[in-house]
């Protein structure tokens, strides 16, 4: 576990003046499996709220995937694929909601996991509205990555590679930045109802101050999410609610709360 609360070293983020900082801990590099660990333990707990958040996040690849066949536009592939890793936090709440009623001793359900993005709806509408512009951007990005693509070039792996690397690596770095700014913000504006830029700036500080589990945590992210895609999408059903279960207690052991944790 994360060592004792302590007040985080001062820097760009915690000097700056747009708004307060939550204080953060410094994490060691195995916290990020016990987060895990953490999250399987809920997801056991509340099996049939698991099975329908996760039908609701593998419902969005497939509805992708339908719209490819569709299209036959094969390189939306990369961008699509980006644009579910930017939206997934704000569509997480349910999750983070479904956790912090299993740890406060409740029994969770599914109205009271829907209603949690009202817990602090002009916030948390907020987060959803930054992540969509990030995702426009993107999407502008990968049009013109794909306005390079020779017309008369047959679409197959070898003439798609160098335009895949190029928007794999844009795509990388896009993602990499929606996490530095979102890593914990949900919870963050779940549970302290602070604005939108506290739960930004808390969240950047906190990622910034513990860089390497928090690239571990990444890249746990990362290996879940292409398992999931790697399985046709049926293993979002049980990986993305564990994901979302372990990011609930991962912000609890990372960011100062209001209140002791009920349970280790």
């Amino acid at each position: 576990m994360s060592q004792s609360f302590k007040e985080a070293p001062q820097n760009a983020i915690t000097g700056s003046s747009i708004a307060r900082v939550i204080p953060c801990r410094e994490l060691s590099i195995t916290d990020p499996i016990n987060w895990l660990r953490l999250g399987i333990q809920d997801a056991i707990r509340a099996p049939i709220l698991t099975i329908i958040f996760g039908v609701f996040f593998a419902a969005i690849p497939w509805f992708i995937t339908y719209l490819v066949e569709l299209t036959g536009w094969h390189l939306v592939i990369l961008p699509a694929i980006v644009c579910f890793m930017l939206i997934g936090p704000f569509l997480a709440a349910g999750l983070y909601d479904i956790s912090w009623e299993l740890e406060k001793g409740h029994k969770p359900s599914l109205w009271h996991s829907i209603k949690a993005v009202k817990r602090n709806a002009v916030n948390e509408w907020g987060l959803g509205i930054l992540l969509m512009v990030l995702m426009i951007f993107w999407l502008r990005v990968a049009s013109l990555i794909h306005a390079l693509y020779p017309p008369y070039l047959d679409e197959n792996y070898e003439n798609l590679f160098p335009f895949l690397a190029l928007g794999g690596v844009i795509g990388a770095g896009f993602t990499l930045l929606v996490f530095f700014l979102s890593a914990f913000t949900q919870p963050i504006l779940m549970e302290r109802k602070v604005d939108l830029a506290t739960a930004v700036l808390t969240s950047m500080n906190t990622v910034w101050s513990n860089k390497i589990p928090m690239l571990f945590w990444a890249s746990i992210i990362l290996v879940s999410v292409l398992i999931g895609f790697g399985t046709q999408f049926f293993g979002f059903i049980i990986l993305m609610p564990i994901i979302g279960y372990a990011t609930w207690h991962g912000y609890i052991d990372s960011v100062e709360v209001k209140r002791k944790r009920l349970y280790a």
